[in-house]
């Protein structure tokens, strides 16, 4: 069995799949996490005693130095994708990631690996993406063989994006083309995701790159509500919202977002993000440097849309649909 790695923000969506294969790869894996409750289940992903779930609180220095006690390598993957109460940008994104880094680098460990995501740009008009670019500059200057990886949209059965716009169709006569809906995604599978952290921590060669992470097709924002439309077997409007319009929507988000009682359906820095495409970019490397090959939307998302059809999965399946 490998040595110890701890993981800040294991008990997420990303992060369960990620404790799942560094488990698989022969990793002891300790996941620090704010709330243990949320991750009793993690212990189930590995063999008896392999995994363990301890608390840390990243704004606690003590706790965080704690969960990296032993540690032989870190992962961190601490994020939220819109911000409430304390939980917010510049906090977890950027501050997070540098204490976490330096707590490491004192603790003599180089091995690192830290969650960002394509489109993070100090420049940005999007605080989601700056605090990202600030986040990797945070940790490279800390630890210098940190592997930054940066994946586009991340698709799964429990993820925020086609779940959010499948669950949206069940109700809502019509679906929102933000910007007209010409914005390219590259949607990349949590799996493939989860493999690659466990690639670049256990190959040296990683040190100190940065991946972009997509799937094997680049659609429009279009494409993707077309074809959850095709997988849910539901007829809705699709209506080209202007950025104006989407920003009006986004104010609103951000009054839910601040009374976290439900979740908004989109912010008014979402939008900003949605103005650049989400894309791998050009000549960056990838799941292919890593020896991934990567799923495809197609194979994946129809497994876990279907509960959006009209009798769940007793469904007949859609004409056209996979």
């Amino acid at each position: 069995m490998r040595g110890l790695v701890t993981v800040f923000g294991g008990t997420g969506f990303v992060g369960r799949q990620v404790v799942r294969s560094l488990a698989k790869q022969g990793w002891r894996v300790r996941v620090g996490a704010r709330n243990v409750g949320r991750g009793y289940r993690l212990r189930m992903l590995g063999d008896v005693g392999q995994i363990e779930v301890v608390q840390a609180n990243i704004r606690d220095a003590a706790s965080v130095d704690r969960a990296l006690d032993g540690a032989e390598a870190c992962v961190n993957l601490v994020g939220v994708l819109y911000e409430t109460g304390r939980q917010g940008f510049d906090t977890l994104h950027a501050e997070a990631a540098g204490a976490i880094a330096r707590a490491a680098a004192a603790r003599g460990i180089t091995r690192f690996v830290q969650m960002s995501a394509i489109g993070a740009d100090a420049g940005s008009p999007a605080k989601y993406a700056r605090t990202k670019a600030a986040g990797e500059a945070a940790v490279r200057a800390a630890l210098p063989s940190a592997v930054i990886l940066r994946p586009s949209i991340i698709f799964g059965a429990e993820d925020a994006f086609f779940n959010r716009f499948a669950g949206l169709t069940t109700f809502s006569p019509a679906l929102p083309l933000i910007g007209g809906g010409h914005t390219r995604f590259q949607p990349v599978f949590v799996g493939d995701v989860a493999a690659a952290v466990a690639k670049v921590l256990g190959d040296p060669a990683a040190a100190g790159r940065t991946y972009e992470l997509g799937g094997p097709t680049v659609y429009s924002f279009r494409d993707l509500l077309a074809f959850i439309l095709r997988e849910t077997g539901r007829s809705r409007l699709l209506v080209p919202v202007p950025w104006f319009a989407a920003k009006i929507l986004g104010v609103i988000g951000d009054l839910q977002a601040a009374v976290p009682i439900i979740p908004p359906q989109i912010t008014s820095d979402q939008v900003e993000n949605l103005r650049a495409d989400n894309v791998v970019s050009d000549g960056a490397a990838g799941l292919a440097e890593l020896g991934i090959e990567p799923r495809a939307v197609e194979a994946i998302v129809p497994s876990y849309l279907y509960r959006y059809r009209k009798g769940g999965q007793y469904a007949a399946t859609p004409e056209g649909a996979i």
